[in-house]
């Protein structure tokens, strides 16, 4: 296995450094709350915030932060876009508070081809409004003809439009594999097509595809047991020379043997 590859899992949140250890591993993401609500962030673990930074301080366990699915910065839709800035925004917050390297965001979309180009400027103006405390990472996603992160074209349409923006620097991109299967996206060279378009890739989600390829269906399955080209994902996990964390279903023993697929082929 290459040096840099550090493989870890999203895992529940109410304990994420019990969860690391479980898997021997440090690196874990999670939720901070409801990720199907507008709610405001809550951080589950014993002791709060402060008790939590300490832990993973102390057992030397990395955090990443998921965003709420329900971001959507780029629509026009006002009764949308407000609160999804605003709960960006505490997720950003709290997540720093937490001590986390990164806070993962889908990338959203618009109602209408029409509305696109409002999207990206939209991405502009979320980026220049939010106070940035640790790095955001824009996450590809699988599906829907409005999407702003489903096409290398918009994703790098997207990362154009925030260079013109105020915390520009502090806005890095997050590789969803089964994502990008399903949006279309070949495996075997995304991360070359990547790092020209956003300056590179920060973080790789990997998961499998129970789908096929341009299905536009967001449904992970355990690595090695879908329908994703594997040589192309194994080369994304060697070129993109990032963290990776694993979204795959089942508990932990399900994730140290995605670990081990990954391991006993790199």
């Amino acid at each position: 296995m290459p040096d840099h590859l550090r493989i870890g899992a999203h895992v529940d949140q109410t304990d994420p450094i019990a969860e690391a250890r479980e898997r021997k591993t440090d690196l874990v993401q999670f939720f901070l709350g409801d990720p199907q609500s507008y709610k405001g962030p809550q951080v589950r673990y014993a002791g709060g915030a402060e008790a939590l930074r300490e832990a993973a301080s102390s057992a030397g366990v990395n955090l990443y932060v998921h965003a709420p699915y329900m971001i959507n910065v780029a629509t026009t839709n006002n009764r949308i876009r407000i609160p999804s800035r605003k709960l960006l925004q505490q997720h950003v917050d709290a997540a720093a508070s937490i001590g986390a390297t990164g806070l993962i965001v889908h990338g959203g979309h618009v109602a209408s081809e029409n509305e696109v180009e409002k999207g990206f400027d939209n991405w502009r103006k979320a980026v220049a409004a939010t106070d940035l405390k640790l790095p955001l990472l824009i996450e590809n996603t699988a599906g829907g003809d409005h999407a702003m992160t489903r096409e290398l074209d918009r994703i790098g349409r997207v990362f154009d439009a925030i260079s013109e923006a105020e915390g520009a620097e502090m806005v890095g991109f997050c590789l969803d594999t089964c994502h990008a299967h399903a949006g279309g996206i070949e495996l075997a060279t995304a991360v070359e097509k990547l790092k020209t378009l956003t300056g590179g890739v920060d973080l790789v989600h990997a998961n499998d595809s129970r789908d096929a390829f341009d299905s536009g269906a967001d449904r992970h399955t355990s690595i090695g047991t879908g329908q994703i080209d594997h040589e192309g994902f194994l080369e994304v996990l060697r070129s993109a020379q990032a963290p990776v964390l694993v979204e795959t279903p089942g508990p932990a023993t399900r994730h140290v043997e995605d670990f081990e697929w990954i391991r006993a082929r790199l």
